[in-house]
């Protein structure tokens, strides 16, 4: 039995591992499955998990390395994947009744990547049903918990992916952030969570529900573990029109080189100004954001007031092209040619109507009718075209706001992660993204780091830096530089 603690051990780590032979792809496998059956009847981070088909992948690893055909630095490290994304074979119910059973016939761009790079795919992460939440409590099947405490929650709408990666289930997850989902988990369950650029990973076999906001991302233990995912999955993909053309900048080897003189000498962070007047952010993650940007500041940065003018307007535009988007992807639910079909019909319309009404859950349907609504005749230019506009003039706030600075500087979330049912008022829930949705919607990047703990629940808080579109380079090494000088690259969950 292997003596390594799977919470604390890297992708970096479990690389090196392997490649030094200290233990095999099968071992490896071994450890997390054995962890997944101590904590996840606990933390129910997984819809999914086949351990005869882990095991088998893992084999087939050390086959490949055996014969000295390894695929990649990452051959036989188990990644798990959020249930939205495609697996040829697994199941992908988007944590929904409505696709109870449903089998991917075919792998999304992602899961090809990493399965051309020997990856071992573990389980399917729980998530908000349809990736529409907060907190992981709009799934139809677990409530999954923060494996910090088990009575909060682990945030969402990647939540699984969060806790899994959290709890020691898995080394690394892959996520969707369509308005902070990657990045608002990350920060509850003390981990990095990645939001790339809008076209810069391919969304082809990532079940759609913003079309113009979705976007693949990792959730790793470390900033070099998402730089090291990120290179592995980003790229251009012919399947995907938004996707757009991609060299590779190998962003893990850049951080292998700077890793021991890492400096932010010259970095200038915006702070909005607009933020500093929100209400809601409790004293604790204020906190944690003071002593965070104490912290670039050792490390050469200067910090500067900018203005983002139409913040205010972000969320309430967020909610009606999300929604709108939603309402339009959906409509492919409906019961004929796959997923749930009500046994109760006697008419085809009742059957529409009977199995999107059983198979959807409260938080979908309540999204799918404000965005109908937002489109219907007499609104769309009223909400839905006067939304598109206003998405316009925030995007270039950004881009006006990177003249005066190379990052901005925010918190993930106004709060740390809450109990179970403390939110039950949906407008209390979507205000808990308050500070992740503009970066959704002009299509940037942006990083959730782990930067401390709240003094008052002692649990994990995240801070924000996001960069100009396709600055991931510069965007991962600041996050890295700022790992460094924390000293303190995991968080320990304790279960």
């Amino acid at each position: 039995m292997l003596n390594i603690d799977p919470v604390t051990l890297t992708l970096r780590q479990a690389a090196d591992l392997l490649a030094a032979g200290t233990c095999t792809a099968v071992e490896l496998a071994q450890l997390f499955l054995d962890r997944a059956e101590e904590v996840d009847g606990k933390v129910h981070a997984l819809l999914a998990l086949d351990k005869e088909d882990v095991l088998k992948q893992a084999a087939a690893s050390d086959a490949r390395r055996a014969a000295g055909k390894t695929l990649s630095v990452l051959d036989g490290v188990p990644v798990t994947l959020k249930d939205n994304i495609a697996a040829e074979g697994q199941s992908c119910t988007c944590a929904s009744k409505i696709l109870e059973g449903f089998r991917s016939p075919y792998d999304a761009f992602v899961t090809q990547k990493l399965k051309q790079a020997g990856c071992v795919l573990l389980g399917r992460a729980n998530m908000d049903e349809f990736a529409m939440g907060s907190s992981c409590e709009n799934s139809a099947y677990l409530k999954t918990a923060n494996p910090w405490d088990l009575s909060r929650v682990p945030g969402g709408s990647s939540g699984g992916s969060a806790a899994a990666v959290a709890a020691g289930i898995t080394t690394a997850a892959l996520g969707s952030d369509t308005g902070g989902s990657i990045r608002q988990p990350a920060s509850f369950c003390g981990i990095v969570g990645l939001k790339p650029t809008y076209g810069r990973i391919s969304r082809n076999g990532l079940v759609a529900f913003a079309s113009s906001l979705d976007q693949i991302g990792p959730m790793t233990k470390t900033v070099y573990d998402a730089a090291l995912l990120y290179d592995m999955i980003a790229g251009q993909d012919p399947l995907d029109s938004t996707s757009l053309p991609y060299d590779g900048e190998n962003c893990a080897a850049y951080l292998a080189e700077q890793e021991n003189n890492f400096s932010l000498k010259g970095i200038r962070i915006g702070l909005p100004k607009e933020y500093s007047s929100l209400e809601g952010v409790t004293p604790g993650v204020q906190k944690v954001m003071e002593q965070s940007m104490e912290t670039l500041k050792s490390l050469g940065a200067t910090f500067t007031e900018i203005s983002l003018p139409h913040t205010k307007y972000a969320m309430a535009c967020y909610y009606i092209i999300a929604t709108a988007e939603a309402s339009a992807n959906l409509e492919r639910f409906d019961g004929v040619r796959y997923g749930y079909r009500s046994p109760e019909s006697d008419s085809l319309t009742s059957m529409y109507m009977k199995s999107r009404g059983e198979g959807f859950g409260p938080e979908v349907q309540r999204r799918i009718m404000l965005g109908t609504y937002v489109l219907s005749s007499g609104y769309y230019d009223a909400y839905y075209l006067r939304a598109q506009k206003v998405r316009t003039l925030l995007r270039r706030d950004f881009e006006n706001a990177y003249k005066d600075c190379d990052l901005i500087f925010t918190p993930v979330s106004p709060v740390p992660a809450f109990r179970f049912n403390e939110k039950s008022d949906p407008l209390q829930m979507y205000l808990s993204d308050i500070f992740t949705t503009a970066l959704n919607l002009s299509g940037d990047c942006g990083i959730s780091i782990p930067a401390g703990l709240d003094e008052e629940t002692g649990m994990p808080v995240g801070i924000q830096l996001m960069a100009g579109a396709f600055r991931e380079k510069s965007l991962l090494y600041a996050a890295a530089a700022f790992e460094a000088a924390r000293q303190q690259k995991v968080f320990r969950a304790s279960l």
